[in-house]
């Protein structure tokens, strides 16, 4: 407490004790002990008053011992699952979490990764993919504003993400890589890579092609075999060295029957090669016998259409060809779904075949459309066209029922060029983006979808779609996102199956690396979502020795189940809601494929590396002592000892009110009693 502050405290006390012997002694005559008694509350009241006022303070200094982090990341993927492995890593976590020194100079803080960073350090050695970037990020964001040291014990062997060397960069923590796993470089050939369609025709040839590695000093002749649902169709001797190291073949395959069809590619293994797991690889291909045949109507060139072709064939069940309006009408009579680009005058003969017909189409119009002819040769919809161009943003109805568009995204889409006017959609429709001039809502349908199960057509009012797949492919670096809209909406004008209340979605084929999971809508009589519908799928192996029945979970808008931990084999399954007659059935393939084994020593120069990058160091198991004694010396992670300051008031305001109302309270009650009031 200051001087002043304890001088005034002092003349505060000497101030009420002054009042108080004036009032009661100086002016009053009374005596007695009463008086004393009532001079007592009376100088208590005032110099609580006084004190009050003056609200004297005190500094009260609190030290703390800052530690740096000291963050173990262990890897929790397949390929540690050794028993030498094993060892190595407990003994290393045992080494560092009981070391008396570390723990009193480190907060400590253990965690495994795989796929992601997991909040606990109990390890398994089940994860099939390694992500060290993803693990390093993570930690980073939680541990990156104070000083930490982090510890990465792993074999080095990256399956997914972003190079981890590189990404090591953006590190703001040295990074001290504990190396597992063997060192030694072994003789070893493996099939790096495998590329093939998930789609064929039937009677048509389809591409496969395989890149394959050597590593080794010896020259080696190995054979390649390609075997289709186990009957060998392709054979290939190829002599490997160690300068000529890498081959590509590509080769096609003959599809002559429907339905998914395993392939299985191997060389044969080195002589004493210490791992073969890498040596085979196993893939699926769908064979159908059905094609949607697209024909894209216009007159005009334009980005759009490009865009379009190649959003909807990057399905390889769909084909596209581009006519101008003058086509042959025999030309045409193998089309499934017309697009009519920007109609004018010149569509006369194709809109009247397409009205014959009763042929499903898909309108997009635009700044060149004509609008006094289009209005008046369909009914579907009219449009009272100013002739005045206008940019026109979309805006996504959560609404809508006909498919799912859940996992559609618009963000940063950029408007389309339109015609300002009024649209009446006589006929039944359901409208998928709204429209947006300069940030008000128009209630105005951009894209819409119009008619039922026996006749169906959409209909966008606006050109420059192209530049939504390429923000597409700025947003998410790959155009799915917009194909996949795309396709949703061909696939649902090019059906002529009735609506169903219930859809699933799924892939035919799931690598072992991939998130393998089946997603369903569902709605009510009134085709609205149900969120609360229960929702069972029961899953079955072609075998029968796998049998289960999932409940699938609701999620923003759909329901899902993961079945990412599924052994290999091919599967039946049945999604039913319950206390309702609606099911839906299918089948997929879950493929033998572990990433994790196609390594077999660890890659301990990357690690070093990635050290020497982050300001770390690198170090093998036997070298536990090392690094502690090097993170010890560090003087960076030097524990700093800091003082906070509060300054805190000598008594609290609230016990100063309550002896001041209680003592005052008193004296009124005591004068009260004698008759001094």
């Amino acid at each position: 407490m200051q001087t002043g502050t304890v001088i005034l405290v002092i003349l505060s006390a000497i101030a009420a004790l002054a009042i108080v012997l004036f009032q009661y002694y100086f002016r009053s005559k009374r005596k007695g002990s009463l008086k004393a008694v009532l001079a007592a509350l009376r100088f208590l009241a005032l110099f609580c008053i006084f004190l009050l006022l003056i609200n004297p303070k005190f500094t009260k200094n609190e030290y703390v011992l800052e530690k740096a982090n000291l963050v173990l990341l262990l890897d929790n993927s397949s390929s540690l699952n050794r028993v030498e492995e094993k060892r190595q890593t407990e003994e290393i976590l045992r080494n560092l979490l009981t070391n008396r020194a570390i723990n009193e100079n480190f907060r400590l803080s253990a965690h495994s990764f795989g796929k992601f960073l997991n909040n606990s350090d109990s390890l398994t050695n089940t994860e099939k993919v390694t992500n060290i970037s993803k693990a390093l990020a993570t930690t980073n964001e939680i541990y990156g504003k104070t000083p930490t040291a982090v510890v990465l014990v792993t074999d080095g062997n990256q399956t997914l993400g972003e190079d981890y060397e590189f990404y090591g960069k953006n590190q703001q923590s040295p990074i001290y890589p504990m190396v597992l796993g063997d060192t030694t470089q072994y003789a070893d050939i493996s099939i790096d890579q495998l590329n093939t369609n998930k789609y064929a025709f039937l009677k048509n040839k389809f591409p496969i092609e395989i890149y394959i590695s050597y590593q080794g000093t010896e020259p080696v002749s190995t054979l390649l075999t390609i075997a289709l649902e186990g009957n060998t169709v392709y054979r290939e001797r190829m002599n490997l060295t160690n300068t000529d190291n890498a081959k590509t073949v590509n080769t096609l395959l003959t599809a002559n029957s429907v339905g998914v069809k395993e392939i299985k590619i191997k060389v044969s293994s080195l002589e004493n090669e210490r791992n073969s797991a890498n040596n085979e690889r196993t893939t699926a291909v769908e064979i159908i016998d059905e094609k949607t045949n697209i024909a894209i109507i216009t007159e005009v060139l334009h980005p759009d259409i490009g865009a379009l072709k190649k959003a909807i064939e990057s399905n390889e069940q769909r084909s596209v060809v581009i006519k101008n309006p003058g086509t042959p009408i025999a030309d045409l009579k193998e089309v499934d779904l017309f697009i009519l680009y920007q109609p004018r005058r010149s569509f006369r003969e194709i809109l009247n075949y397409i009205k014959d017909k009763a042929a499903a189409k898909f309108t997009i119009t635009g700044t060149k459309t004509d609008w006094d002819f289009l209005n008046s040769i369909q009914n579907s919809f009219t449009k009272s066209s100013y002739n005045q161009s206008e940019e026109v943003s979309p805006v996504l109805n959560s609404g809508f029922t006909i498919f799912d568009i859940s996992g559609l995204s618009i963000e940063d889409f950029p408007p389309l060029n339109s015609y300002l006017g009024e649209i009446l959609i006589p006929k039944s429709f359901e409208t998928i983006l709204d429209q947006k001039i300069k940030g008000v809502e128009l209630n105005e349908p951009l894209l819409s979808v119009i008619g039922g199960d026996t006749e169906k057509e959409g209909v966008l009012f606006g050109e420059n779609i192209w530049k939504w797949r390429a923000q597409s492919y700025r947003n998410e670096q790959n155009f799915k996102n917009f194909d996949d809209f795309l396709g949703k909406i061909i696939r649902y004008l090019s059906t002529r199956e009735p609506k169903s209340r219930l859809s699933l979605d799924y892939q035919n084929t799931y690598q072992g690396i991939n998130d393998a999971s089946i997603s369903a809508t569902y709605f009510d009589e009134a085709f609205l979502f149900d969120n609360n519908a229960n929702i069972m799928l029961s899953l079955k192996n072609r075998d029968s020795t796998f049998s289960r029945d999932i409940p699938m979970l609701l999620m923003n808008g759909y329901y899902k189940v993961d079945l990412s931990n599924l052994p290999a084999g091919v599967y039946n399954f049945t999604a039913t809601v319950e206390n309702e007659n609606i099911s839906k059935s299918g089948s997929f393939t879950m493929l033998d494929f572990d990433v994790e084994k196609q390594f077999f020593s660890s890659n301990y120069r990357k690690l070093e590396r990635l050290a020497g990058g982050t300001g770390g160091s690198f170090y093998f198991p036997a070298e536990t002592e090392n690094l502690i004694g090097d993170l010890l010396k560090d003087p960076q992670f030097v524990p700093i000892q800091k003082s906070n300051q509060n300054v805190v008031s000598l008594v609290d305001f609230r016990i100063l009110l309550a002896i001041i109302v209680s003592a005052l309270t008193a004296e009124w009650f005591i004068r009260k009693y004698n008759g001094l009031i």
